[in-house]
């Protein structure tokens, strides 16, 4: 009996990671052609790993080999691979079937949407801060210290109050 519950349980595993596998794949095929990813100098990759954790967040189920979980990850792949499909239009049938209902399969082109635009403002904000950290200072390394003062020049002060006219 122990046996038959371990093989169960070993190809519920093995067949979550694929279906999960199967979505960062077509993730990363969208990201290879995105032409933002591209202009920006993205990594396709860190991108799709970015999108992937952000719309698992978003998608049903609780866990990643929750039933309801890998019926997202199929229908979310179906979704991204929907051009290629021989059908288009049947296919975004089906993917209306799938999802439960127009409402549903556009509230997880939403869920896409806005994880890859939190992905590229994330990635982003994140080489900005690259760059700086990587800049070298002009400034003096010497805690405090001051520049010189010409002792010689006149000094302005501001004046404490207005002037009256």
């Amino acid at each position: 009996m122990k046996k038959i519950l371990l093989i169960a349980i070993s190809a519920l595993l093995v067949t979550a990671c694929a279906e999960k596998g199967e979505y960062e794949d077509a993730v990363l095929e969208e990201m290879k052609k995105e032409q933002d990813v591209k202009d920006y100098k993205i990594d396709p990759e860190k991108m799709a790993q970015c999108v992937v954790d952000t719309t698992t967040k978003n998608m049903p189920g609780y866990f990643e080999f929750d039933p309801d979980r890998r019926t997202a990850y199929k229908n979310y792949t179906k979704m991204l691979t929907l051009m290629k499909a021989s059908d288009p239009k049947k296919t975004l049938e089906e993917l209306r079937h799938d999802f439960g209902s127009p409402k549903a399969l556009a509230d997880a082109h939403n869920n896409l949407t806005e994880s890859m635009m939190n992905c590229y403002s994330a990635i982003m904000i994140q080489s900005e801060s690259d760059a700086k950290d990587n800049e070298p200072t002009t400034e003096p390394t010497i805690p405090n210290a001051e520049p010189p003062k010409n002792v010689d020049a006149p000094v302005q002060q501001a004046p404490s109050e207005p002037v009256k006219k």
